[in-house]
């Protein structure tokens, strides 16, 4: 891809929505302004109980946009996000929430290492040099942050809590959870175990201005659930890591004894 209009075709910008009404117009505004490239805008929407579907039908006339409509069970974020991923066009995905607090002046830079081949996954982060948290409260901050702290280890990103990112469809649909999972980024690096290419951006996160967040103590709790089973699956596996034999190396016609461990 090297041109502005293969780059343009190769890129499907998927954005869950519930209850999003009054953000959907300035959003599409927002992401057009900033010139950013991409075959269509994808919403998916989990049962919205405002006119977030007539909004984006509306649009939908005059601009490449889809709406996949979740009326059955309840998948939540990260199964909204995998139904866009397998509905897309583009082979390259481009995830933002609705609500405003993701920059899409940012989209460009998060595209350009996946178009140069220099990353596998590109993520906005709060909590990289340049990155903030512009208007939070200083409960919320202290909760994102431990959240942050904790997936450190097991996923080597300083926000792998963030859902603005992009990635290869190929390699979402083939690590990420199908309808399960608490955030598509976590999920993705704790299953890629180490082979993705990852690049960190810094974004300003901002608080929402319409609507209502969906932060609640129920999705803080699944995810330290989360945490805790990825975590001991993380150490089993470095357990049995450290317990397999060392293989012999044959050196100057013998097997050396320094490399060499029996296995009982």
């Amino acid at each position: 891809m090297t041109d502005s209009s293969e780059r343009a075709s190769s890129v499907s910008i998927v954005i869950p929505t519930l209850n999003e009404e009054e953000n959907i117009e300035p959003l599409v505004s927002q992401i057009t302004a900033c010139a950013v490239p991409f075959v269509e805008i994808l919403f998916v929407d989990d049962h919205s109980t405002d006119n977030t579907r007539g909004k984006i039908h509306d649009l939908a006339r005059t601009q490449p946009i889809r709406l996949i409509e979740q009326d059955g069970a309840d998948i939540g974020l990260a199964g909204a996000i995998m139904s866009g991923a397998h509905a897309a066009k583009g082979e390259i995905l481009l995830v933002m929430d609705a609500d405003l607090s993701h920059p899409p002046d940012r989209i460009n830079e998060l595209l350009a290492p996946l178009f140069a081949d220099a990353a596998d996954l590109v993520v906005g982060s709060r909590y990289v040099t340049g990155g903030s948290t512009p208007g939070w409260p200083i409960w919320r901050r202290i909760v994102s942050r431990t959240g942050a702290a904790l997936a450190y280890p097991l996923t080597g990103l300083h926000d792998s809590m963030c859902g603005f990112f992009a990635i290869g469809r190929s390699r979402l649909l083939n690590l990420a959870p199908q309808t399960s999972g608490f955030k598509i980024v976590f999920e993705t690096m704790v299953r890629a175990h180490g082979t993705l290419r990852v690049h960190e951006i810094p974004i300003a996160f901002r608080e929402r201005v319409r609507g209502k967040s969906k932060m609640s103590f129920s999705v803080a709790l699944r995810f330290f659930f989360r945490w805790m089973c990825a975590m001991f699956q993380h150490l089993i596996r470095s357990l049995q890591h450290h317990e397999l034999p060392a293989r012999p190396t044959i050196s100057n016609g013998g097997i050396s004894r320094e490399s060499f461990r029996e296995s009982k």
